[in-house]
């Protein structure tokens, strides 16, 4: 593998990473410490090993498939219309959710920066909004390429805070388990995991080099589950059950600043995938794409808030449960019709029958009751 070649391999790697980093891995160490740091490794491990299955799946399905396509393109090609509708939905839904839960983090995360509370998260979040908007509406595309850079800054943060703090970790933190709270990761955890939607992204990246899109897919999806590890694994083992929703506001400026960050190009990241489902997917103008991109999110980010109708955690688990799982059985289905209906030969093959779909697919309705009952009481 000469140079050149490392050198697409990791930057389609980091993108997948990246893709899936964002408000999930700051509310990880919340749900590991009220479950129990076992508990949560135990879904974490699951539901990843589950999550890097279905995202090799949708990368088969991309190599079976001729020409570019978004995923609401494959869902067409395979499933109809219903299909893409289903797709659409799905995908607008999740990143909605996710654009919510970084305007609820920023906020409190920049409140507790600078005045050291949460008393002025709404009108933090407001300001953070009115600063995205700007950058959205001016078109800096090219500041996606952050995303990279960003994937390495917090891999050398994370690693510096669990070496730096490894010596204050108690293992009674880590052994303490609360069964009452076993299905609680599910849905965040679920949540952390997602990026399904950037692997179209990455079969064009990785172009002329297909024999490593399947290894450049584990890869990236186990960056992240590494982080996600060391990352609950410090915060639970120092500050066993006081962790607030957002991690990074139990700790010091640095790690509050990592937070900020993170969602931070996330949000960027997310508005512009939006704005591009509603103009070339949806046809709508570049006006009304731009107002649904960026009203949306505040006046449901408002409501919730005003109203107290929805927490940070409450708003990911439901966001990774509706679009994680219910994106992941149409994935699952899809791959079972471009088995056949491909008009290319991929460079490997996933070992896919019906009896897989239906079992992973129960899997996933699981855990949209689970967050169905946790709202209903």
């Amino acid at each position: 593998m000469n140079l050149k070649i490392n050198k697409k391999f990791w930057s389609t790697c980091f993108t997948l990473s990246g893709a899936m980093m964002g408000a999930g891995i700051l509310g990880l160490p919340y749900i590991f410490s009220k479950s129990g740091f076992l508990i949560g490794l135990f879904w974490l491990i699951l539901l990843g090993s589950i999550i890097i299955f279905v995202n090799l799946c949708l990368g088969e399905i991309s190599l079976r498939t001729k020409g570019k396509h978004h995923v609401i393109g494959y869902a067409k090609r395979y499933l109809g219309k219903f299909g893409k509708r289903a797709m659409l939905f799905l995908i607008v839904f999740g990143i909605y959710s996710a654009l919510i839960a970084y305007l609820i983090g920023e906020g409190q995360s920049l409140s507790k920066l600078f005045f050291g509370n949460l008393n002025y998260a709404i009108f933090f979040a407001i300001g953070f909004w009115l600063i995205m908007v700007f950058l959205l509406g001016k078109g800096l595309k090219e500041l996606r390429k952050i995303e990279t850079w960003g994937v390495l800054a917090i891999i050398s943060i994370i690693l510096g805070f669990f070496i730096y703090f490894s010596s204050k970790i108690k293992l009674t933190n880590l052994l303490y388990v609360n069964f009452s709270n076993l299905l609680l990761p599910f849905g965040v955890i679920l949540f952390a995991l997602m990026g399904f939607t950037s692997i179209p992204e990455l079969r064009l990246e990785i172009k002329g080099q297909e024999k490593l899109f399947k290894k450049s897919i584990l890869i990236g999806i186990l960056i992240p589950i590494g982080l996600y590890i060391l990352f609950t694994f410090a915060f639970v083992g120092i500050l066993g059950l006081n962790i607030p929703e957002v991690a990074t506001l139990s700790s010091n400026v640095f790690m509050n600043l990592l937070g900020i960050f993170t969602m931070l190009t996330s949000f960027f990241v997310l508005s512009f995938s939006l704005k591009d489902i509603f103009e070339f997917d949806l046809k709508f103008s570049k006006k009304s794409s731009f107002l649904f991109v960026s009203l949306i999110p505040l006046l449901l980010y408002l409501i919730i808030t005003l109203f107290n109708l929805l927490d940070f955690i409450s708003v990911i688990a439901i966001g990774g449960v509706v679009c994680g799982g219910l994106a992941g059985i149409l994935i699952l289905i899809i791959n079972k019709r471009a088995k056949k209906q491909g008009n290319r030969n991929p460079e490997y093959k996933m070992p896919l029958n019906w009896f897989w779909i239906i079992f992973l697919s129960l899997i996933f309705i699981f855990g949209i009751l689970i967050e169905l009952f946790k709202l209903i009481n």
